[in-house]
Order: C-alpha cells, then sequence, then structure tokens
C-alpha cells in the first residue's frame, strides 16, 4: 500500500515537474508565432497586390522597439470609422490582407495594421508587457493623425489580437470609440488546459478551479475576462461556434463577465465559422452585424456631418 501511495506522488511529481519544464521552455512558442511553417518572417505581399492605397508607418513603443505597420484607405478622402487591426498570433499582417479588403468595402473605413514587435518587419522580440506598449504606439499614432476622425477609432482584435485590443480599450476611454472581440480566449492561462489537456490541474485564471499551483510561472497570462468587465465602451462579440483552437465557450464567458457591467454589449454567433474563417464563413450576416454596430455606436461625428453638408451643397 505504502509502495502504491509513493508511486502515486511520484506520478503526480513527474507530472508537475513535465509542466514546469514545457512552460519554461515552450511558451512563448505556444502564445506567439510569428513565422507560419514553411514560410519566411517577411511579407508576402503588400497591400499594393490587392490594389490598395496604402501607407508605411514606422514607430517607436515607449521602450524603443522599432515598429512596422500598415495605414490602408479605401480613398484618400474617406471620412469612415478608422479601425485599428490588430491579428491572431499565426503569421504576419500580410496573411490577413483578404481580409482586410473585403473589410474595407464592406465598412468604407481606414484600416490600421500593427505588426507587433518580432513579427513581419518590427524589431525586438515578443511579451506581453512588450506588446500592450506596441498597442499604445498605434493608437497614439492614430490620435496624432490629421486626415482621420479621431473620435472614431474602433479596435479589432480576432484571438490573441482581441487580448491586445481588449488590453488598449480598457486603458484608453478617451481614445477608443469601441471594441470588437472575434474569438478571444478567456485568458493564456485557460488555454495552457485547451492545448495541454493535463497542464489544466496545476493552471487556470480567474474562470478555473484547479489549484493554479504553475500560474506564476506563465509570463503571457493575457487575462481577458479579467479586463473586459473594466471596459466602459461599446463591445461587439463574434463567435464562431466550430472554432477548432479556443472554445466557444470562452467567448460566452467574456460576454457575460463584459454584460455585467457594460449595456453597450452585443454577442452574435455563427453557426459554421472556425477560428480563423468567422468571417468567411458568416457571409453577409457577418459584415451587417459590424456594420449595424458601427453605425449605433461609431455615428458620423458633427465635423464629418458638416463636411458632408458643405460638399452636397456645393454639388448643387
Amino acid at each position: 500500500m505504502v509502495s502504491y501511495v509513493n508511486g502515486l506522488l511520484y506520478g503526480v511529481g513527474g507530472l508537475v515537474v513535465a509542466g514546469m519544464a514545457l512552460l519554461v521552455a515552450f511558451q512563448e512558442k505556444l502564445v506567439y508565432v510569428p513565422v507560419l511553417p514553411g514560410l519566411t518572417k517577411s511579407y508576402a505581399i503588400t497591400p499594393a497586390r490587392l490594389r490598395l492605397t496604402y501607407e508605411d508607418v514606422w514607430l517607436r513603443s515607449s521602450d524603443g522597439v522599432r515598429l512596422h505597420a500598415w495605414f490602408i484607405k479605401l480613398f484618400p478622402e474617406c471620412r469612415g470609422p478608422t479601425i485599428l487591426f490588430f491579428q491572431e498570433n499565426a503569421g504576419n499582417i500580410a496573411h490577413r490582407l483578404e481580409m482586410v479588403r473585403i473589410m474595407l468595402q464592406r465598412l468604407q473605413c481606414n484600416i490600421f495594421m500593427l505588426s507587433y514587435r518580432g513579427y513581419g518587419a518590427s524589431d525586438g522580440y515578443p511579451s506581453q508587457q512588450g506588446i500592450t506598449k506596441d498597442a499604445q504606439a498605434a493608437l497614439d499614432h492614430l490620435s496624432q493623425r490629421t486626415d482621420i476622425d479621431t473620435s472614431r477609432i474602433v479596435v479589432f482584435g480576432r484571438s490573441l489580437g482581441g487580448a491586445v485590443g481588449a488590453v488598449l480599450t480598457k486603458n484608453n476611454p478617451d481614445k477608443v470609440a469601441a471594441l470588437i472581440l472575434e474569438n478571444t480566449f478567456t485568458s493564456i492561462l485557460d488555454m495552457a488546459g485547451v492545448l495541454l489537456p493535463f497542464l489544466k490541474w496545476f493552471i487556470g485564471g480567474s474562470c478555473s478551479k484547479g489549484p493554479k499551483l504553475l500560474n506564476f510561472l506563465v509570463r503571457s497570462p493575457w487575462s481577458t475576462v479579467d479586463v473586459v468587465g473594466q471596459i466602459k465602451q461599446p463591445i461587439l462579440f463574434l463567435s464562431g461556434l466550430q472554432d477548432e483552437m479556443v472554445p466557444p465557450i470562452q467567448m460566452q464567458m467574456l460576454y457575460a463577465k463584459a454584460a455585467a457591467h457594460n449595456s453597450q454589449c452585443l454577442f452574435v454567433d455563427f453557426p459554421t465559422g472556425m477560428h480563423m474563417d468567422t468571417w468567411l464563413a458568416g457571409g453577409d450576416q457577418y459584415w451587417r452585424t459590424v456594420q449595424e454596430f458601427l453605425e449605433q455606436h461609431v455615428p458620423v461625428g458633427k465635423a464629418n456631418k458638416s463636411l458632408l453638408t458643405e460638399d452636397d451643397t456645393g454639388a448643387r
């Protein structure tokens, strides 16, 4: 009996040690994937390939890291909202251009695409603290531009980008008009148990009931569920019910946490949407949902209405 108990304890101890080793050695590679297997870090294409008018933007984060971004306009005098887009973790902004092309057309907006540090042409190495600074640098840049309506800046984040966008939105209530989250996780702590099931007994976020013995080892917890409850701006939740990466229940948990404190929250799910293709699988309903959300919560400002009236008068 004693030997059986000892064996059990040794087995549990071995799992803990193995879990710690995996977290220390591979966690950053699981959370951040700047380069897709078989591809290079550089951009496969630029917006010019899709005949999009764009500007190469170079920024400096507050800790001095040099960052690259694309600012894309549907047409030079576009007065629509400006969407600050934060991508998923795998690959770089070039891999999102087809979706962005459709977004421009359907939403009549401007789009700012940031390459996180370590991604695309940006310098440095990704981390939660660093990417949070990168996102702030992007927003600060947009807030200082004179060719957009800075009262209509909307943050749009998918998966990891949703975690980034939620933090930025919470920290900037006067600069961000609204937030859109798509297929975003509650936290990396919760995702650890999804990617490596045996870790759920030792790691977990605020929604987990486990002992959380190894939480201290997670360097990028990205606890979105603890952030959304503090956001005051309108939030649109877009959830693909066939998401094979982030369990859809996590999006429902994010919505529940946010809606408990914020009456301007909307949750919409798409039955055939997977992690990366909900925008495609959702079809017209997807784009109508986003468009109606923007029309309701990020309407044309007084300055733009005045310009439009002047233009109409001049045309007559």
